[in-house]
């Protein structure tokens, strides 16, 4: 290949998938790999590699393998790895198959073990499984974070961590927090890493009372506190916020039916006569320490986050007018459209949005901060737990699961800087990278790669942070155009072990 050097297949897998498939989120766009590749001395096709970048963009992804029993969900897919390295104004690119027990499982048998998010549970072929359903397989597709220099990816509905060295993508197995992982209930995806502590703090949930679990590791890989969260019955929890001193967890009115699930049957129903519930916890609380703060009804994928100012806990994120859509629209039509309307962010209608809970008299005032339809944003890390000006998220292509641009909310001013990938070209969660040497909020650059339909290929775009609607100042071609995918994070050069894979713990 022309535009770069130093290419190879180091990985090739069996996909049962049928040649003529015609689900909507396992092709175009979600077309799954079979392929795993190193590419070093990546050749910028536009612009240059800015050589105050150092560091690793890790993202992960659903990249299904094998069908489903019945009915495919684009959360059933195994994971899989994509990583970019900047060093020195050159770049690198890794992806692998996040290789959990289940994907070994089916990889072996050569087809599914375990149902999907669409299926019932009975269909399964193993005694045992993973997430909060039960019986499901634990993919570790959907997060990925970074602690103590190794990458974490983890799993949207409870799961083991898997390990993965962030510079040579190599597995180095499952995370046992040294011998205390709480293996029955498994770790939600969405863990949370405090830069300025070292600690790692987390939650879980299941259909067991006390229905949550939150839990603090701290900088020696110890899990040094875990305590019960009691709810009122099974929920759906995906993700938390945090402070300098507080956990901050939640109970939205979006869970399993109840009468439904007694039968063994997975349907979630949105209850909009109950309030969202935060429950704030002192990070190393106990149970009795929690105070739960009531809020108006909605559901939050993801928070963006929070810090503590005089008597209240700011606290930011998506909220959703729309968390069960009901109305029809663009997106994947005929048997697929009931089935994954709810996965657009203009159908469900995110929106950025601030909650103050007030820690002294309890009570939550409420504030839109954007009109703007976004989700999946991110910050500087630098500035998690303070008082911060810029989110970075993405715009949704209307009806579908897919990331059509990027917006910069500036929470000062209420303005918003975007910039369209175009027609046919679709991107994943960015993070942002702060240069080497930063003195400001937004002194660095957005990291995110894209899948584009028009060259069949993919392509990892750099913007300068300050100026996203200018666009890329760097574009790097991948080996192959890769499948959609969402989550991502960013680790600088000095928090990866420095690029020396043996020294990764």
């Amino acid at each position: 290949m022309s535009f770069q050097t130093d290419v190879a297949v180091v990985g090739k897998y069996l996909s049962t998938l049928p040649d003529d498939d015609e689900h909507p989120y396992r092709t175009g766009p979600w077309r799954p790999q079979t392929t795993e590749w190193e590419a070093d001395n990546l050749v910028a096709v536009e612009g240059e590699i800015p050589a105050d970048l150092d560091g690793v963009y890790l993202r992960n992804t659903e990249n299904p393998l094998h069908p489903a029993f019945q009915t495919y969900h684009p959360f059933d897919g195994d994971g899989m790895l994509h990583i970019v390295g900047f060093r020195d104004g050159k770049a690198f690119y890794r992806n692998r198959f996040v290789k959990t027990d289940g994907f070994l499982a089916e990889n072996e048998e050569g087809g599914p073990l375990w149902p999907g998010l669409a299926e019932p549970i009975q269909l399964a072929k193993r005694e045992k499984g993973w997430g909060a359903r039960t019986l499901m397989k634990d993919a570790s597709s959907t997060d990925v974070i970074v602690h103590r220099g190794v990458a974490l990816t983890s799993f949207y509905q409870c799961g083991d961590l898997y390990r993965v060295d962030p510079y040579t993508a190599d597995m180095l197995g499952k995370e046992t927090w040294n011998g205390r992982f709480p293996s029955e209930w498994g770790v939600s995806a969405h863990p949370k890493v405090d830069n300025k502590t070292g600690e790692l703090l987390f939650f879980n949930y299941s259909k067991q009372a006390p229905y949550m679990h939150y839990g603090v590791v701290n900088e020696n890989n110890d899990l040094v506190h875990y305590v019960d969260i009691p709810l009122p019955g099974p929920r759906l929890p995906h993700d938390m916020a945090f402070t300098e001193n507080y956990a901050i967890l939640n109970d939205f009115p979006l869970f399993w039916d109840p009468q439904l699930l007694e039968h063994d049957l997975h349907l979630p129903r949105y209850y909009p006569d109950l309030p969202t519930r935060f429950a704030v916890i002192p990070r190393r609380g106990d149970t009795a320490d929690i105070r739960w703060f009531e809020a108006d009804p909605t559901y939050v994928l993801h928070f963006t986050n929070a810090y503590e100012e005089g008597d209240e806990i700011v606290l930011d994120g998506f909220f959703e007018g729309s968390p069960q859509p009901l109305k029809s629209g663009a997106g994947p039509a005929g048997k697929w459209e009931k089935l994954f309307r709810f996965l657009a962010l203009d159908r469900m209608d995110a929106r950025l949005h601030r909650w103050r809970l007030n820690l002294v008299t309890g009570a939550v005032k409420e504030e839109r901060l954007s009109d703007s339809i976004t989700e999946f944003g991110v910050i500087n890390a630098d500035y998690a737990t303070a008082p911060y000006r810029y989110t970075y998220a993405a715009s949704g292509e209307p009806g579908w699961f897919l990331f059509d641009g990027l917006v910069k909310h500036d929470l000062l001013t209420g303005s918003e800087e975007r910039y369209a990938l175009g027609d046919g070209v679709f991107g994943s969660e960015a993070a942002m990278a702060p240069r080497v040497g930063s003195t400001a909020e937004d002194d660095g650059y957005l990291v995110t790669l894209t899948t584009d339909m028009n060259d069949d290929a993919s392509y990892c775009l750099v913007f300068d942070a300050a100026r996203v609607g200018d666009g890329p100042v760097c574009k790097l071609r991948l080996p192959e155009r890769i499948c959609s995918g969402t989550h991502a994070t960013w680790v600088p050069g000095g928090e990866a072990r420095r690029w020396d894979h043996s020294t990764s713990r």
